[in-house]
């Protein structure tokens, strides 16, 4: 269950907040895993009930694995005409190009790649070389257009494809907290799959209590962990090679797909979790900087506000933005060992 990040959770103790003495637990297998919520709120259960629908909602509009849903849609459509979508798909499609139109490794048209791959599905194979090159001038976010008078979507181009895999559960995970918070939540976790958590105030173990967060270690099937990390009204979001990979003559293909050369991002992380203010942020930014690499992802985090970042490199040393170092503590049972970022070239 647990894939990308193992919550921990510590002993209660006494605390302000009108909180039950176990938590309310709920969860629902939608886009394309388990969706739970932690809720430590008295009488909460229909939000918790509503916010898991929001990502029920969204994994019926947004799946391109779901015939019928309005991106499949949006894709079908490509080359041929606009097509109108709902309110909240259209926002995150805008949101998604922003992101697109700024970041280096993401792009919300890489549809025409990740096809080809399909990689975490029983077809998925490894694409020729002449494929890749065909499909490669489709993997574009100017071939986008947006009508916001009608609300439409228009992908100018036959044959390219939006893929929002990359950015959808941060996304929703954002959704799914602000309703709770709304509602009065005080003390919650979102899980997405584990690998996607929104973290709602403090912990439950007091009012000035963080959470705890264990962070999986990648060369483990296992819930075993590389160490702790203290955060709250956070999103943690982890991207690694492990989580769903193609195997081919003995080489290992993850599915974390580089725009521009059609093939799997090809460096020295093995996973890099993302701590930020948004889900939004952390899914989106984790492509980015797993493009990166170690090094130049760490820079990366170093020169942007509000984000922060655990690397875990293919030497099993770990390296940990500064503003980060002392809430995050690495687990001495672990083959793992902290790194120093100027020692890497």
């Amino acid at each position: 269950m647990l894939l990308s990040l193992c919550l921990v959770l510590i002993a209660c103790s006494t605390h302000k907040r009108d909180l039950r003495s176990k938590p309310y637990v709920k969860e629902v297998f939608t886009m394309g895993t388990y969706v739970k919520i932690t809720s430590y709120d008295k009488g909460h259960e229909k939000d918790v009930a509503s916010a898991l629908a929001i990502a029920k909602d969204y994994d019926k509009k947004t799946s391109v694995n779901q015939s019928g849903s309005e991106l499949d849609e949006v894709n079908d459509q490509a080359g041929i005409k606009p097509v109108k979508v709902s309110k909240s798909v259209y926002k995150l499609l805008k949101e998604a190009y922003d992101y697109s139109d700024k970041q280096t490794g993401f792009d919300m048209m890489i549809g025409a790649i990740s096809s080809l791959w399909h990689i975490g599905f029983d077809d998925a194979r490894k694409p020729s070389q002449s494929e890749i090159d065909q499909a490669l001038p489709l993997v574009s976010h100017r071939l986008i257009k947006f009508d916001d008078k009608k609300q439409t979507v228009y992908i100018t181009q036959k044959g390219a494809k939006i893929d929002l895999g990359a950015i959808t559960k941060g996304y929703v995970s954002d959704r799914m907290t602000d309703y709770l918070k709304e509602h009065g939540v005080t003390t919650a976790i979102v899980d997405l799959g584990s690998s996607s958590l929104s973290l709602i105030g403090h912990s439950y173990r007091g009012d000035n209590e963080p959470w705890t967060i264990g962070i999986k270690d990648p060369n483990k099937e296992v819930s075993t962990q590389v160490g702790l990390l203290e955060a709250q009204d956070e999103s943690v979001s982890t991207s690694g090679i492990y989580e769903r990979f193609l195997k081919v003559d003995g080489k290992i293909y993850p599915h974390l797909l580089d725009p521009k050369t059609g093939y799997p991002f090809d460096n020295d992380i093995q996973s890099v979790t993302i701590v930020s203010k948004k889900g939004v942020d952390g899914d989106a930014l984790s492509t980015t900087i797993f493009s990166l690499g170690t090094k130049k992802g760490y820079e990366f985090v170093e020169q942007h506000k509000n984000i922060e970042a655990i690397f875990v490199d293919k030497d099993n040393k770990v390296y940990v933005s500064k503003n980060l170092k002392e809430r995050f503590e690495i687990d001495k049972k672990s083959e793992y060992q902290l790194g120093d970022i100027a020692d890497l070239k």
